[in-house]
């Protein structure tokens, strides 16, 4: 699995990172790098939940940046 990660920066300087492909996956931080930290974090709980639900295992799991 590969996901995009999409940022944008609010008014108040504070970074959104957020995963489309994964509806609720987004997360704010003091810096870019932070907001993606937390996105991949985030995405992997979601992920890990999915796989459990489901009993199956993705050969990989990647993140890209845009």
């Amino acid at each position: 699995m590969e996901f995009q990660i999409s940022f944008d920066r609010e008014e108040d300087g504070r970074w959104i990172a957020e995963i489309e492909s994964l509806p609720g996956v987004l997360a704010y931080g003091a810096t870019k790098k932070e907001a993606q930290s937390k996105v991949e974090a985030l995405a992997l709980r979601v992920v890990a939940d999915r796989i459990e639900a489901e009993r199956s295992t993705p050969e990989q799991v990647r993140f890209a940046v845009a």
